[in-house]
């Protein structure tokens, strides 16, 4: 498996869909077992395609044989996307990521993650992101309850 030093990141492409959907996909299962699917793998594929490649910045984490390991996309403001292989997990490919998404961003950026996702909250807290506001599902289609981050760059 790659380690940071091997990981490439490059803007993604249309062609990518497919496999940025399996990656989605395979992260949410892993990450949150029984969390409630709302969309067929065919409607989220359709969702990567038309909806968050057009809409968003994306990248993706490429491995040395060009596996993708991860993607991450900024929408505006807000880190909308940031999910890995579960394979790919404490590598630096999820810091590699964060860090483009950053980088790219005017120093402030939000998300949301659902609060069951203590993994997914360890590595942003680990990264400067503050807890702002906590929701009690009614806001997102999964009906899970989520928790607001914060992260503004230091000047």
């Amino acid at each position: 498996m790659a380690q940071d030093g091997s990981v490439h990141l490059r803007n993604a492409t249309a062609g990518d869909a497919a496999e940025i959907t399996r990656v989605f996909l395979a992260s949410r299962a892993a990450a949150l077992p029984g969390l409630r699917r709302v969309h067929s793998d065919e409607d989220t594929l359709a969702w990567i395609t038309h909806v968050v490649l057009p809409g968003s910045r994306v990248w993706v984490a490429e491995g040395e044989a060009g596996e993708l390991l991860g993607f991450a996309s900024l929408d505006g403001g807000e880190l909308d996307q940031l999910y890995l292989r579960p394979d790919a997990l404490r590598q630096g490919v999820g810091t590699r990521l964060l860090e483009r998404v950053k980088e790219a961003s005017a120093g402030e950026l939000s998300l949301y993650t659902f609060r069951r996702n203590y993994a997914a909250r360890a590595f942003y807290e680990r990264h400067g992101f503050v807890a702002v506001a906590y929701d009690d599902g009614s806001r997102n289609e999964e009906g899970e309850p989520d928790v607001l981050y914060r992260w503004t760059a230091v000047r």
